[in-house]
């Protein structure tokens, strides 16, 4: 079976991947990646790809491997390109396409083949830069950049736009537009704090520290796509038997698409691609989409792992399947965390992300288990659903009764009954399970010491959990105690069923 490649490309156009045309393959380099990692390829490089095909960008990307681990060895045989096997639901529909991306021209090594990517600076065509380097990679260190190459990504990235000044005689047209997509808040901010830092500490020119700050844009964004990568071998051969070639690149994504970046007209004119996909959205602000992740994606899975884990579903799509804990996370999340996001978002929008939302949560396709997102649950509480929760009685004045089934639930994941090797378990029909989670052992304590009315009283009032005293919200602890008492003696299936027949007639101002 050949491998995938131009030549490739070029003589077998039969194959079962949609083949980019050859003339793709020619593109002028346009844009400097910093990393080499499966959601970059799933996500901004296909983006490029997508509107290449369109006639839009029409540019390629110079790929930078910037850590010692792994090899490039699989790019250069593969001329880059690589097959992205796209699987999910939208709109309700069932979705299997597998395309070949050909926006990335080369990969190069920082570490051995760093005067290379220092040349690249020197092409006028080139116009952005992006990044993901993971959470670590924007990190301010003492870093000197004269070093070959630097240690640190921000002081790769400072080198780099040293020689395009110097290479220009810093003109201010020949500025990029840097696009970081780690996933830190604010990270485009943060990186262009670290750049102008390093820049002072390694006594650069007053004349370069402008034009690093006038003529270059760093832009924050948000990336939202699972993108699992490599599938398991059997899949892989399976796919390689229907594309007719082997791929060593071979990466499967889900649907959805997000790439918010915040930018001005002319960030919006320089990522040209964004045109090529409702997912890619340039705008001047984009704490929405933040927003919009955070309460109603991440909430939501915060506010039902523990329910639907103490329902016997092991993972995301297995609950989907079942219509009361579907029926429960669809009203949790439109019924009660939409009305509740601490944001102004248009009903109408919020309802629009929220269906996709749950048509990502029916994938087939991934298998996102439970017990993966209850880590650091208490946290993920805080920060995901206190707000919402206070924004909501603050809007509706009501008791958000998914919102207290939801809490119940996570008391009752969080409660141990042993403790071993300095781990707390809990234990589901006679199964022991982990809690993974730094306030295992406060709970281990209540759970010893309290009955459920004063733990839930206990547990909402501790400020040092929540930052507020959630024991005040009035009716929120009686109907958190209820559906604990509830899950305590009918199981979680059986107290799901009876939220749902009861909701109307809950819903009820306080």
């Amino acid at each position: 079976m050949p491998q995938l490649s131009k030549q490739l490309v070029s003589q077998a156009p039969a194959a079962a991947g949609a083949l980019p045309p050859s003339a793709l393959l020619e593109l002028p380099e346009k844009v400097l990646q910093f990393g080499t990692g499966v959601l970059l390829r799933g996500l901004p490089d296909y983006l490029i790809d997508k509107a290449n095909r369109q006639g839009i960008f029409n540019g390629r990307i110079v790929v930078v491997k910037s850590t010692d681990g792994g090899d490039i060895d699989a790019f250069t045989r593969q001329d880059g390109l690589y097959t992205l096997g796209i699987r999910g639901i939208e709109d309700g529909r069932e979705v299997s396409e597998n395309v070949v991306c050909s926006a990335i021209s080369r990969v190069l090594s920082a570490k051995s083949q760093w005067a290379d990517i220092v040349a690249c600076a020197a092409n006028p065509e080139l116009t952005v830069v992006i990044s993901n380097t993971t959470e670590v990679g924007i990190q301010l260190v003492s870093d000197d950049i004269s070093q070959s190459p630097p240690q640190s990504f921000p002081g790769k990235l400072l080198a780099f736009l040293l020689a395009r000044y110097q290479a220009f005689n810093g003109a201010k047209d020949k500025g990029l537009v840097i696009v970081p997509t780690e996933l830190i808040p604010d990270n485009g901010t943060k990186l262009e704090a670290i750049l102008l830092e390093q820049a002072h500490r390694n006594n650069l020119d007053a004349e370069f520290i402008d034009w690093l700050e006038t003529a270059n844009q760093v832009c924050n964004s948000l990336v939202d796509r699972i993108v699992p990568g490599r599938p398991d071998a059997a899949t892989q051969a399976a796919l390689e038997a229907e594309l007719g070639y082997e791929d060593e690149l071979l990466t499967m994504s889900e649907v959805y698409t997000l790439w918010a970046i915040e930018g001005d007209a002319r960030v919006k004119e320089v990522l040209s691609f964004e045109r090529a996909d409702a997912g890619v959205i340039v705008q001047p602000d984009i704490n929405l989409f933040r927003e919009l992740k955070l309460r109603l994606l991440n909430g939501t899975h915060t506010l039902s792992c523990g329910l639907a884990f103490l329902a016997g579903f092991p993972t995301v799509r297995e609950a989907m399947d079942d219509a009361n804990v579907a029926g429960f996370i669809h009203n949790l999340m439109l019924a009660d965390l939409l009305p509740g996001i601490p944001y102004q978002v248009d009903e109408k929008l919020g309802q629009r992300f929220g269906m996709q939302v749950l048509d990502r949560f029916r994938n087939p396709s991934i298998e996102h288990k439970w017990l993966s997102i209850s880590m650091n649950y208490t946290a993920k509480m805080q920060m995901r659903n206190v707000p919402t929760l206070l924004h909501y009685y603050q809007k509706l004045r009501a008791v958000p009764h998914y919102m207290a089934l939801g809490f119940a639930a996570y008391l009752l994941f969080m409660r141990a009954t042993r403790q071993e090797g300095g781990k707390c378990y809990g234990e589901l029909e006679g199964q022991p399970y982990e809690i993974q989670d730094e306030k295992a052992g406060y709970f281990l304590d209540l759970w010893a010491r309290l009955e459920p009315a004063e733990l839930v009283r206990t547990v909402l009032h501790n400020q040092a959990l929540w930052g507020h005293d959630l024991s005040a919200l009035p009716g929120f602890p009686e109907c958190v105690t209820r559906y604990l008492e509830k899950l305590l003696e009918h199981g979680a299936r059986a107290t799901v069923a009876h939220a749902l027949n009861r909701s109307v007639e809950q819903n009820v101002a306080v």
